[in-house]
């Protein structure tokens, strides 16, 4: 009977499996938004299995077996795309000391809490731009189905110089890091140390690299804007990320590290705060998208002016110098023509906020209509994801979120999230 039973559990699993997969789903929409193409009205979304089957109009009578979920009174749009993440962390006042005291199981733990609340807020999709690693875990245990969250595609570990933004041992004791960190831990300096760094990301898992051409805020070095990598150094990094099939992403808050970077091939300038029109044109030329996360500018100069030590000293500072800048780059940016993709920084501020940037996106005169897309398609576009992500069309993947109200007219309404699914199962209803 035992042996019976080794034989006929496993069967019945995969059943279940496969009838579960299999599962029917009908969505009656009072809107649906699909990005591409217009806005229609009382539309039911058929979804079998993880993927969008059709696209009707009318509310369709649900064949026999098949799930049907009311959303006529609500907006129906693809999943969103948040382009910037730190899925492992989140800002408060003992973040400096945690890099001390956390090993990488307390790290994934609170990570697998941030993506399950990234998930509810309708983020199906994100780019996590640095961490311990553990990124790359957590993106195979949601794979897996072991952990739930959005689709992550990670850099495992950002790159860094010596004593720069991505340093982690910059203000500690000399002592503590005996050796020095290097490539493994993502620290490079020269061209030949900077394709080893690559390589060894690449190696780990990484679906991405991501480089800290500039200073930065949050690390302790005093330098927030000046230029961290040489020409060489970029394009060994892009070269070398090119020949092993990912792309790279380029944290820059100064604009001539910021150009170096867009001149080497990087795909994304991220923050981008201190960006020249000469830059944005150099953008243009190269195709280089603007990924500006609004929503950290704004949370760190609001930690910096009102929150008496949230920041050591330093820190203060350049938050307070740097945050407020970055909306009207954007504003400049979007006028002159560099393509905008969605990012927010998020684990700068709390988890679970990402549709903040929504409203600072339209306060810097992006319409709305922009704005969508930039966490859709445009967000997919850039992680060459497009063919599978982005809009409601029939063939892709069934990551659909509902909102109250219609954002196209108020942009607020993305805050106001009352239903997710992503790869066709119900996340939140």
């Amino acid at each position: 009977m035992t042996l019976l039973l080794r034989c006929i559990i496993p069967c019945l699993l995969a059943f279940a499996a496969t009838a579960l997969f299999s599962q029917t789903t009908y969505l009656h929409c009072g809107r649906i938004i699909p990005i591409t193409g217009e806005p229609q009205t009382e539309v039911t979304l058929i979804v079998e299995g993880n993927k969008i089957a059709r696209i009707e109009k009318g509310y369709l009578s649900a064949a026999p077996g098949a799930d049907v979920i009311d959303l006529k009174g609500k907006t129906v749009l693809p999943g969103l795309i948040d382009l910037h993440v730190h899925i492992e962390s989140e800002q408060s006042r003992s973040s400096y000391n945690e890099r001390y005291t956390f090993n990488p199981a307390d790290i994934a733990f609170r990570a697998a809490v941030y993506a399950q609340r990234t998930l509810n807020a309708g983020f199906t999709t994100v780019r996590d731009l640095g961490g311990t690693g553990v990124n790359i875990a957590l993106r195979n245990a949601i794979n897996s189905g072991w952990a739930s969250g959005p689709r992550i595609i990670t850099v495992g570990k950002a790159l860094s110089i010596t004593g720069g933004h991505g340093d982690p041992t910059t203000g500690a004791r000399w002592d503590l890091f005996d050796p020095p960190l290097g490539a493994e831990d993502g620290i490079a300096d020269g061209p030949d140390a900077c394709r080893t760094a690559v390589r060894t990301q690449v190696k780990r898992g990484a679906d991405w690299i991501k480089v800290c051409a500039t200073g930065g805020v949050l690390s302790l070095a005093r330098d927030g804007r000046l230029p961290h990598y040489a020409e060489d150094e970029l394009t060994a990094i892009v070269k070398t990320a090119r020949d092993l099939g990912v792309d790279v992403a380029a944290h820059a808050h100064g604009d001539e590290g910021m150009r170096r970077a867009v001149e080497a091939g990087v795909i994304t300038i991220e923050h981008g705060t201190f960006m020249s029109e000469a830059t944005m044109d150099a953008m243009i030329k190269h195709g280089t998208w603007y990924v500006p996360t609004l929503t950290a500018g704004s949370a760190v100069s609001d930690s910096a002016k009102y929150a008496k030590g949230f920041f050591p000293e330093v820190v203060r500072v350049k938050a307070l110098e740097i945050g407020p800048t970055i909306q009207e780059t954007l504003r400049k940016a979007y006028k002159k023509g560099v393509k905008i993709a969605f990012g927010t920084d998020a684990g700068v501020y709390p988890h679970g906020k990402n549709a903040l940037e929504f409203k600072y996106m339209a306060e810097a005169g992006m319409k709305n209509t922009d704005i969508l897309r930039s966490a859709t398609l445009d967000a997919a576009t850039v992680l060459r994801m497009n063919d599978r992500i982005g809009t409601i069309e029939a063939g892709k993947l069934a990551d659909l979120i509902a909102v109250e109200g219609n954002p196209l007219d108020d942009i607020g309404a993305m805050q106001r999230i009352v239903f997710v699914m992503k790869d066709g199962v119900k996340v939140r209803r």
